[in-house]
């Protein structure tokens, strides 16, 4: 059975995201997941070493805040990803965890690799896993490149192929030109587009069937499905009806 999966609008590690982290350990053990919580700071991997150093604790100090291990796997280049280390790390964990960062990063160093293979392993197997920000949107089958227009988008590691999101919703659109914004928005007609704000997930639970919002703020429908927002603890079907 699939284990929980979570889209976080942003908010990795921090004391208000705890309870969601903790009950996504707390889903995967139930499944028989050791109780062990792995940090993948890949999209993060062209930071600054300070910057790298600060997500590692910032994960370490979360782990001990829920009362769990954390394990950092420094997964930063291809030739990481296929690391036999990284990989017996992940088999058995009840929380491994795409933090945020540069999605295209993200998902052009773990397509196609032992380290994807095995997180995806995991998860059929009742693992919980979550994306935050760059996390989350890498798990469509595209990641549009709303900082390069010109450029095609790149490909995603399709895990939730219909479902595209828009990470820091709240925040997003003071970020980015006009330009950039109507690039995002515009998806192909199969897909479900969504808005996930700061400090917000979206959950879905191993055996249900329905996804639930999680945190302080919104999640926002704006394709594919009947245009919503959700607040926390209201759930919606995240997928297209068929003909």
């Amino acid at each position: 059975m699939d284990g929980s999966l979570a889209l976080v609008g942003s908010g990795e590690y921090l004391p208000a995201m705890a309870a969601l982290e903790k009950s996504l350990i707390d889903d995967a053990v139930a499944q028989g997941k050791a109780p062990t919580y792995i940090q993948i700071p890949t999209a993060a991997g062209r930071e600054s070493p300070e910057r790298l150093i600060y997500w590692k604790e910032l994960g370490e100090a979360q782990a001990q805040r829920i009362g769990v291990q954390s394990i950092h796997l420094p997964i930063y280049t291809r030739d990481d990803a296929f690391k036999q280390e990284h990989i017996d790390a992940i088999q058995n964990s009840a929380l491994m965890y795409m933090s945020g960062g540069d999605p295209h990063h993200l998902a052009a160093t773990l397509l196609d690799t032992p380290v994807w293979s095995a997180i995806v392993s995991n998860w059929q197997s009742g693992a919980s896993l979550a994306g935050c920000s760059a996390g989350a949107m890498v798990l469509s089958s595209h990641i549009p490149n709303f900082r390069v227009l010109k450029s095609s988008p790149t490909v995603g590691l399709n895990l939730l192929p219909e479902i595209r999101v828009i990470p820091h919703f709240n925040k997003f659109f003071k970020w980015i030109p006009e330009s950039a914004a109507k690039l995002l928005l515009h998806v192909p007609d199969d897909s479900i587009l969504i808005g996930v704000d700061e400090l917000t997930a979206i959950v879905k639970r191993s055996g249900n069937e329905f996804w639930v919002v999680y945190g302080e703020a919104k999640v926002h429908v704006l394709k594919g499905l009947p245009d919503q927002q959700l607040f926390n603890g209201e759930q919606i079907h995240l997928s297209r009806p068929r003909d």
